[in-house]
């Protein structure tokens, strides 16, 4: 997909402050410091739009994309991050799950894992809550260019057996640095739009 247009249209806490359009939803959950934001921007073309921060854990909102007037992609804040308060988890947990749980234009969750490393337990919470939920998902193994080709495979088996992944969830490693793995991405997001 040619993106033409991509803006940041609302940072959202509470449902009703969700973008009113009915247009498809992809929700892009990860670890804070997996390159979420820089998997937003490959994908959209951009080099800013979503920002990297140097402080993980920094996206408390959820934060919708408009891409090409069609669809939103939803940056979720990123979990798994030690530095701030339960109190603040908790309610991070519980806007997360509402807009998760009720949310009818999501079409899929897209997680993100670091191709270098085995999924983190809260890797592995995360994939089983969206599960437990039947949300389908996409996940989305980054940082593929640090690994050396010969060993993608065998790094994504690692990925596959550790997620005790379900075989039709779709499994993509990533680069935002070489695109590796872009147009993979848009083909089964497209895909999801009109199913």
């Amino acid at each position: 997909m040619k993106v033409t247009q991509a803006d940041i249209v609302i940072s959202a806490v509470r449902p009703e402050q969700y973008p009113k359009e009915n247009l498809p939803e992809f929700a892009l959950a990860g670890r804070s410091n997996v390159g979420k934001s820089s998997f937003i921007n490959k994908m959209l073309n951009r080099k800013s739009l979503a920002r990297t921060s140097s402080k993980p854990g920094k996206t408390q909102t959820l934060n919708f994309f408009l891409i090409n007037e069609i669809l939103h992609f939803v940056d979720v804040p990123g979990y798994g991050f030690a530095k701030v308060s339960k109190k603040e988890r908790e309610a991070w947990g519980k806007m997360i799950e509402t807009y998760l749980t009720n949310r009818e234009q999501l079409k899929a969750v897209l997680m993100i894992v670091d191709l270098r490393h085995a999924p983190s337990k809260d890797d592995v919470m995360m994939y089983e809550f969206l599960k437990h939920h039947d949300l389908p998902v996409m996940v989305i193994a980054t940082k593929a260019d640090k690994i050396p080709k010969g060993k993608w495979q065998k790094h994504l088996k690692v990925v596959r057996e550790m997620l005790d992944l379900d075989p039709n969830d779709e499994l993509i490693h990533f680069s935002s640095e070489t695109g590796e793995g872009k147009d993979k991405a848009w083909k089964s997001l497209q895909y999801r739009m009109t199913h």
